[in-house]
């Protein structure tokens, strides 16, 4: 009787648990809806990662220790990491390593004779029309400010061992991408176009929030207007974050891995059509994200090694 009891007792709090987190996370879906009808989409990252808390909190509420917990040890070291990108051209300015725009540009024009920003610009882009390639475009480039956040918070739901993997492959990457920012500060072609080093590259995007009907929230313009730093062209940390992902999820089977590609490819389409990189600024990226999956992966290999036991002598 007491086992069938607790058992009893045991179903009742995992469907008392089911539906808060059905509950919390109809109203926060509700909620996220209505605040881009009301203040437009919000993309800089300090909003983002209140909205994601929140999110959290509101899928939690049958555990809401953790949740606390979840905060103060697991999302808030990220955070602090992430945001400083917002701080890489501050700090660049401050030690005074000035914006490249040769090094990629050349770059671009050994591998392919001319730019394929412009050649595929003239092939496909008409002002003041969008096509169905455009709208891709556009929600591609935008997902890159959502997917990264979206995957570590169904993992840390889920599958927390995966999340802290993931979580310190972002950190590292993220890291990564700063250091460099800093140190070497590059300009996209639609800049440099801007500036007069290349023929007119139009920023794709831009005309993009008309045609979907949306707008970007007033928090997103940090940064003299603009909501990311207009001068880290190298590493395209937006083809490096889908590269990351599909590296990680490799294993989760073939359907997953031509998702993922598919994605990747995709953001590279993205990414050099609209004038926001360089196939080299894409290529690189790939390269930042290839190399911290290779080297974290080698520092826990070696941490295994060192925790192991030592093996037992042979008998002589």
């Amino acid at each position: 009787m007491q086992s069938r009891s607790a058992a009893t007792s045991s179903d009742l709090q995992r469907s008392r648990a089911r539906r808060l987190t059905a509950v919390g996370g109809a109203a926060f879906a509700a909620a996220s809806i209505a605040l881009v009808a009301t203040k437009g989409l919000i993309l800089s990252r300090d909003w983002l990662f209140a909205w994601l808390l929140l999110g959290l909190l509101a899928v939690s509420l049958a555990d809401p220790k953790r949740w606390v917990r979840g905060v103060v040890v697991d999302w808030l070291p990220l955070m602090v990491v992430l945001l400083c990108y917002d701080l890489s051209r501050p700090v660049r300015e401050w030690i005074g390593t000035a914006p490249h725009v040769l090094p990629q540009l050349d770059a671009d024009r050994w591998a392919f004779g001319e730019l394929p920003t412009s050649w595929l610009q003239h092939g496909l882009y008409d002002p003041g029309v969008a096509h169905w390639y455009d709208y891709l475009t556009f929600f591609v480039y935008l997902s890159h400010f959502f997917v990264t956040l979206a995957v570590l918070a169904v993992l840390w739901k889920v599958s927390y061992p995966r999340f802290r993997q993931y979580r310190t492959l972002v950190v590292v990457l993220a890291t990564a991408g700063f250091v460099t920012y800093v140190l070497f500060p590059a300009v996209p072609p639609w800049l440099a176009a801007y500036e007069g080093h290349i023929e007119p590259v139009p920023r794709t995007l831009a005309g993009m929030w008309g045609a979907v009907g949306i707008e970007p929230a007033h928090a997103l313009f940090e940064n003299r207007g603009e909501f990311y730093n207009q001068e880290a062209a190298i590493p395209s940390l937006h083809a490096a974050y889908p590269m990351l992902l599909l590296l990680f999820f490799w294993g989760a089977g073939t359907w997953a891995r031509i998702g993922l590609g598919a994605y990747v490819l995709a953001m590279a389409f993205a990414l050099v059509y609209t004038g926001e990189h360089y196939v080299s600024d894409v290529v690189i990226g790939w390269a930042y994200a290839g190399g911290v999956v290779a080297g974290v992966t080698a520092v826990r290999a070696l941490r295994r090694q060192r925790r192991a036991p030592p093996l037992p002598a042979r008998a002589t």
